[in-house]
């Protein structure tokens, strides 16, 4: 197997995984109940569109913005092996990401006194429940992980595959719910949450390594 065609698999799955479409689809409908469906296929099309550009800048630039404040990779991977980890453990147990929950909660306690057909496409649709820290981790690893620029370009797509796939499943939001049903809905999160949760491992272990290594050696030479 091609090793690009590998590196782009792993994108598509942990992207996929981590934004979790079937587990957006149950917030998003009652945020957008008494909508027209056109209304609400343009706020899933802003929000999409809005989470692909942060995620594109953060693939990008996110390496860049690391090494200006003096972060490394290893401890990116590190943190975000432990917040996929905690996402990944929520889905396993069917559940959505508290941190994801408690910004859908305060803008539904807001939309019943404001107008917000425009707001909650960016917050919090968009950000953060499209694009929250895991997924925002996740590109930033992935894209310092690509050794080529094929690798690099099979990240972009991945991204932009996963938004569209988003965006399809949010405008037949009702058909997918009624085909799934809450069963196969929570079947599908505890799936996708075991995904995450092994993703998880192998970002921590690989951040983790050269770190201890440089730990170990640097305590071997002052042994010396």
């Amino acid at each position: 197997m091609n090793n690009s065609f590998e590196f782009a698999l792993i994108c598509f799955t942990s992207l996929f995984a981590m934004i979790n479409p079937f587990g957006i689809i149950p917030v998003f409908k009652p945020m957008t109940a008494g909508m027209s469906h056109a209304d609400a296929k343009a706020i899933a099309r802003r929000a999409c569109l809005v989470a692909f550009l942060m995620l594109l800048v953060f693939a990008v630039a996110g390496k860049f913005l690391f090494d200006f404040f003096g972060i490394s990779i290893n401890s990116l991977k590190i943190v975000g092996g432990i917040i996929f980890f905690m996402l990944g453990y929520e889905l396993l147990q069917a559940k959505f990401s508290k941190m994801k929950y408690d910004n859908v909660r305060l803008a539904k306690d807001r939309v019943e006194f404001e107008d917000h057909s425009k707001d909650i496409a960016i917050t919090p649709l968009a950000i953060p429940i499209l694009c929250g820290p895991g997924a925002i981790a996740n590109v930033i690893i992935l894209m310092h992980e690509g050794s080529s620029i094929p690798q690099k370009i099979s990240l972009l797509g991945a991204i932009l595959a996963v938004m569209l796939i988003n965006y399809f499943g949010l405008v037949g939001a009702n058909r997918l719910l009624d085909l799934l049903g809450d069963s196969g809905n929570k079947v599908m999160m505890r799936i996708m949450g075991m995904i995450v949760m092994v993703i998880a491992v192998e970002f921590f272990l690989s951040g983790a390594r050269p770190v201890l290594i440089d730990i170990m050696s640097t305590a071997a030479m002052q042994a010396r």
